[in-house]
C-alpha cells in the first residue's frame, strides 16, 4: 500500500506528465503530441508515461481537465473579487483589460485553442471545455450585472465569443495591440 509520500510523488509525476503534454500541444499542436516529446517536456521515462497513461487519448483528456480546472479556478477568483463591487463602466473596462492582459500570448494560448479544437473532435472532452467556458460566462455575467445590463446571462456568450475571437485574431496575426475593451463596450452598449 502506498503511503502519503508515495501518493504525493505519483500525483506530482502525473501532473508533470500532464503539464508536459500541455507544453507539447502548445508548441507542436495535438498532431505533434508524441510520447518522446511528452517525456522530454515532463522529465520522466517512457515507462512512467505509459504506466500513468495507457493511451494518448487518456492523456489528452486528463490534460484538458487539468487546464479546465486551473482556468476555472483562475477566472473564479477574478469573478469572486468583483461579484459585489458595483463597478462603473470605466472600472469594468479596466477589469476586462486586466483579464485580457493576464491571458498568455504564445504556446500556452495556442495550446488552449488546440485543446478546444480537439474537444470539438472528441465528445469526451466536451465537459472539460464546458467547464472553461462556464467560468468565462460567469465572469462576463458578473461584470455585465454590475454594469446594470439587462439579462446579462443572455449577453455573456456573445461577450465571451467576442473576446475569444479577438484573442484568436491576436494569436493568428501576432498583433499584440488588438483592441478588446472598445469592441466589448460597443457590444455591451448595443445590448
Amino acid at each position: 500500500m502506498a503511503g502519503p509520500a508515495s501518493r504525493g510523488k505519483l500525483v506530482s509525476t502525473r501532473e508533470a506528465i500532464l503539464r508536459g503534454a500541455l507544453t507539447v500541444v502548445g508548441e507542436h499542436g495535438v498532431g505533434g503530441l508524441t510520447n518522446r516529446r511528452i517525456v522530454a517536456a515532463a522529465g520522466v521515462s517512457l515507462g512512467t508515461l505509459t504506466y500513468h497513461f495507457p493511451s494518448q487519448t487518456a492523456l489528452l483528456r486528463e490534460a484538458m481537465l487539468l487546464f479546465a480546472e486551473e482556468e476555472t479556478a483562475k477566472l473564479g477568483a477574478i469573478v469572486d473579487g468583483y461579484r459585489s463591487a458595483g463597478l462603473s463602466v470605466e472600472q469594468a473596462a479596466s477589469v476586462v483589460e486586466h483579464v485580457i492582459a493576464q491571458l498568455p500570448f504564445g504556446a500556452d494560448e495556442l495550446g488552449a485553442h488546440e485543446l478546444y479544437l480537439q474537444s470539438a473532435r472528441d465528445p469526451e472532452l466536451h465537459e472539460a471545455s464546458s467547464r472553461c467556458f462556464a467560468a468565462y460566462d460567469e465572469l462576463a455575467v458578473t461584470i455585465l450585472s454590475a454594469l446594470g445590463v439587462p439579462d446579462p446571462a443572455r449577453l455573456a456568450g456573445p461577450v465571451v465569443a467576442l473576446i475569444a475571437g479577438l484573442q484568436l485574431r491576436r494569436l493568428a496575426t501576432g498583433a499584440t495591440d488588438t483592441p478588446v475593451a472598445e469592441p466589448l463596450m460597443m457590444l455591451v452598449r448595443g445590448a
